[in-house]
Order: C-alpha cells, then structure tokens, then sequence
C-alpha cells in the first residue's frame, strides 16, 4: 500500500468496490459534474446542430453519459438527431471541433471558458451530482490507522477553507496547476470551481454523486445493480468533524 490515501474520483473506487476491493470515498472533493455543449461559431441553435456530430471523450465515460443529456434538453435525440463520436482528449476535441470534423463538443472549464473565447458558442450547460475528485483509502487502512485518517479529513477541510476563502491564492493554484497565465479565464475557472454546491464546506462523499455513477454500470452489472452508495463510502470522519463544530467554527473564524 504505497499510497495508503489518495485524490482519486469516485469511478475508479466504485469499480474497484464492484470487483471487490474495500476502497471507499472518505470525503467529497468536488461532487458536481458541469460539462458545456459548445459549438461553432455558425451553430447557435439545436436546429443547426441537428445531423451534425458532438465529440466526447470515450464512450460509456463521463462526457458520453452528460452529452446525452445535454441533447435531450435540447430536443435533439442522440444517434438520431447527431452522432455522438469518440475523440479522446480535451485537446482533440477542440482539434476537432476547429477543423470542422464536428460540428460540437463536451467540455469542462477551463476549456470551455478558452474556447468561449476564441468564438466557439454555449448550446447548453449541464450540471449534475457526481463524485469527482475526492479522497480514497481502503476500509483495512481506516481500521489500522483511524487517527492518520481523522488528520488527513481535518487537513482536506482546512484546505477547502483556503480555497473556498483566498481568491488570490486559489487563482494562483489553479495558473500553476493548469499553467494558464490568461487572467479572466483563471478567475473565471476559480469561481466556477469553488462555488459551494461543487465544492461544500462539509466534506461529505457526495451519495447522490455515487448514484450517478452506479446508474449506467447497473444497465449491464448485477453487482452495481444491487449496490447502494453507501457501500463506496464511509461517512464517519467528516461527520465527526461536522458535528464537533470544526467546520462550523473554521468559517466564522474561530480558533480551535
């Protein structure tokens, strides 16, 4: 076990969890997904789009499953309507998308933001619970090492709080991590970022984020039809912290 805790998102724990790995969710990260369905600059309208194609990452993933939606509420069925096609990467997709190979692609900021920008169009947005990047150990290392755990939750909240209430230093995070030097898309990717639905104050694994992508395994998977949320999560650490008071008292200022 060289990385006994770990940043992880929640498809990789849930099916490890499926398989029969004890790994579980110990706090919640960020736990809203929001993909943007944006377009050429020609195409404004879901009429346009119609016969066209929108590129996503890989089939069955995550941008597959958000494109479908964002077709529907566009009144637009998918593989009907449009072809949903497989690019790969962000960047491919924005390849893609200016040589004219598809006319729309799933995209998350910042890129949504740069592209934006560089006059691709916003058909639609949309948001969803799901279990991003969050923390991950494994139920034997919370058994053997409960306080190392309780710590690193403790450490993960204040972390939060620095994001969550230091503009100047969550921006200068997020130039350095996705080395952008571009001042309005950083500022506009932070407060995009650490809005409090996306990333709460209160740590918890998000249930619902889970749910979400238990869903599309259960069409196929007995296993994950049969799973509850609860069964890739476990709740007890930043619920101690919660009803301590910690987190009630890091925001209004108190010193503990």
């Amino acid at each position: 076990r060289e990385t006994p805790i770990g940043q992880v998102t929640g498809p990789p724990i849930v099916s490890a969890g499926l398989k029969g790995a004890d790994a579980v969710m110990i706090a919640g990260g960020n736990v809203v997904s929001e993909y943007w369905l944006m377009s050429r600059p020609e195409i404004k309208t879901a009429e346009q789009l119609k016969g066209g194609s929108v590129a996503i990452a890989t089939f069955g993933g995550q941008a597959d499953f958000i494109s479908r939606i964002a077709l529907q509420r566009l009144g637009l069925t998918p593989g009907k309507d449009v072809t949903i096609v497989q690019i790969g990467t962000i960047p491919e997709r924005l390849s893609a998308l200016a040589t004219g190979k598809v006319q729309a692609a799933m995209l998350n900021s910042p890129d949504n933001f740069r592209a934006e920008k560089g006059g691709y169009y916003t058909l639609v947005s949309v948001r969803l619970p799901y279990q991003g990047v969050g923390v991950a150990t494994t139920r034997a290392f919370i058994r053997e090492n409960p306080d190392i755990v309780r710590r690193y939750i403790r450490s993960q909240v204040e972390a939060v709080h620095r994001i969550k209430t230091d503009r100047e230093t969550g921006i200068r995070v997020l130039a350095k991590y996705l080395s952008l030097q571009d001042k309005e898309i950083l500022e506009r990717s932070y407060d995009d970022a650490s809005t409090d639905d996306k990333l709460p104050q209160k740590q918890y694994p998000s249930l619902e984020g889970i749910k979400k992508i238990l869903e599309p395994l259960a069409e196929t998977d007995s296993k994950a039809k049969a799973s509850k949320p609860e069964d890739f999560a476990d709740m007890r650490f930043i619920k101690e912290l919660d009803e301590s008071g910690f987190i009630d008292d890091l925001y209004k200022g108190r010193k503990r």
